[in-house]
């Protein structure tokens, strides 16, 4: 498994950033780096939108900051889509749709245990993005299926870029509406919703995990074949370690947890200290040790991170910031103790 454990640090992708120097910095001051996405720097860096790059039916509003879709323009331009099916340039993200991707690209990243990219999943992309009904695309039975194997295909192409830099390159896909898919939703029910998420998979390519900062149905989650899950412990961490035979036989089959500790929220973000977050992620360990997970074996398949993403902090850059340094030190603080490589 390509993906290390140790508590080694990672973060979430989103930043709150103007300056694209000052946020790659701070993804590079993490053990595992990844590319930032940054949407105060302009609407392509919004997540939903990087996704939805040569996504046929798409209207795409920069002044209003709108994203759409027209079933209309979705039948007109997919025969022109398909014919460019097999050509990874066309599944990449562009420089217009991400200032600091073509510059993560551009480093020396082979000395790292890691690097890590990321795409917004086709469930969140499918619920988020609406028709000229106003209805999320994810309950059109045609345009469903083509999403979840467009979805597919991005995250193969970037992610074999990243491996010619490091070849421990792995991906996250960011599904914060997972938390929503099981919720009796109109149009959309549960066999159907696992069934696409386990075909989805099974199209992406090898390491491949999810990120989501929600409570979604935990048991479901932890059996879908991921080789990493990155959550937020330090909202859900209670509810999370509920889960032990779950998470166990996740870890058991080769599985990697990242543990979102660290408040990048300014209020919480100001409660805390590196103490406090110390007991708090020992306390969900020892929850788990209870219920008959092996503190050795855990730690040997976890990472640490920041909690969420923030955009909304009125310090701006300045609390997530100093979010990642908390992280670094709380990584650093715990190896030690445990005497972690």
């Amino acid at each position: 498994m390509p993906i290390p454990g140790n508590l080694l640090t990672t973060a979430m992708a989103v930043m709150p950033h103007k300056d694209v120097e000052r946020a790659l910095d701070q993804a590079l001051s993490l053990d595992i780096p990844f590319w930032p996405q940054l949407p105060h720097y302009n609407y392509y860096e919004d997540m939903y939108v990087q996704a939805s790059e040569h996504f046929p039916g798409i209207i795409l509003d920069l002044e209003n900051r709108t994203l759409r879709f027209s079933m209309d323009k979705f039948m007109a331009e997919l025969e022109q889509t398909m014919l460019r099916f097999e050509d990874p340039e066309y599944f990449d993200i562009s420089s217009i749709y991400s200032v600091v991707y073509p510059r993560f690209l551009a480093l020396d990243l082979s000395d790292r245990p890691a690097i890590r990219g990321q795409l917004e999943g086709p469930v969140s992309f499918g619920l988020n993005v609406q028709d000229q009904d106003a209805r999320p695309i994810l309950f059109d039975d045609t345009v469903r299926p083509f999403m979840f194997e467009f979805m597919a295909r991005r995250i193969n192409v970037q992610l074999a870029r990243l491996k010619r830099l490091n070849r421990n390159a792995f991906m996250f896909v960011d599904e914060p509406g997972l938390q929503f898919l099981f919720s009796a939703m109109a149009g959309y029910g549960d066999q159907a919703a696992r069934g696409d998420m386990e075909v989805f998979f099974s199209m992406v390519d090898r390491p491949r995990g999810v990120h989501l900062c929600g409570n979604p149905d935990w048991d479901f989650l932890l059996a879908l074949d991921l080789d990493v899950l990155s959550l937020d412990v330090y909202t859900n961490g209670e509810i999370f370690s509920s889960y032990a035979s779950s998470i166990s036989r996740f870890l058991e089959r080769g599985g990697r947890l990242v543990w979102g500790i660290v408040p990048t929220n300014w209020e919480p973000f100001e409660k805390e200290d590196i103490e406090t977050l110390d007991k708090r992620l020992k306390e969900i360990w020892g929850v788990l040790g209870k219920k008959g997970i092996d503190l050795d074996f855990l730690l040997s398949r976890s990472l640490l991170s920041p909690a969420t993403c923030c955009l909304v902090n009125p310090d701006g850059e300045t609390t997530v910031e100093k979010a990642f340094r908390v992280i670094n030190r709380l990584s650093e603080k715990l190896r030690t103790e445990y005497r972690l490589p």
